[in-house]
């Protein structure tokens, strides 16, 4: 799903990639513009060669492994989002 952040739906858990390749999966609350703010959040910094997309479907499959109670991040490193409930999960 991708678009602008600020549409993306209030409460649910969401995997955002950014610009930097770091990708967030947590809570989506809100975005005032400048910033994005999620609760119960995972933050993974992937190596040059990880598997981004096997890192997803396991938080997909197992859930997100909470290291975040609160994270709050610049509007523009957003590259696209989805929800984790549309990901494809483990098999």
């Amino acid at each position: 799903m991708s678009g602008p952040i600020h549409a993306a739906p209030h409460g649910q858990n969401l995997v955002i990639e950014t610009r930097t390749g770091r990708v967030i999966i947590g809570r989506f609350d809100s975005s005032n513009g400048f910033e994005i703010l999620v609760h119960d959040c995972d933050i993974y910094d992937p190596p040059e060669d990880a598997d981004v997309e096997m890192y997803i479907r396991e938080a997909a499959t197992y859930g997100v492994d909470v290291k975040h109670r609160d994270y709050a991040f610049a509007a523009d490193e957003v590259l696209r989002w989805r929800k984790l409930g549309d990901v494809e999960k483990l098999q």
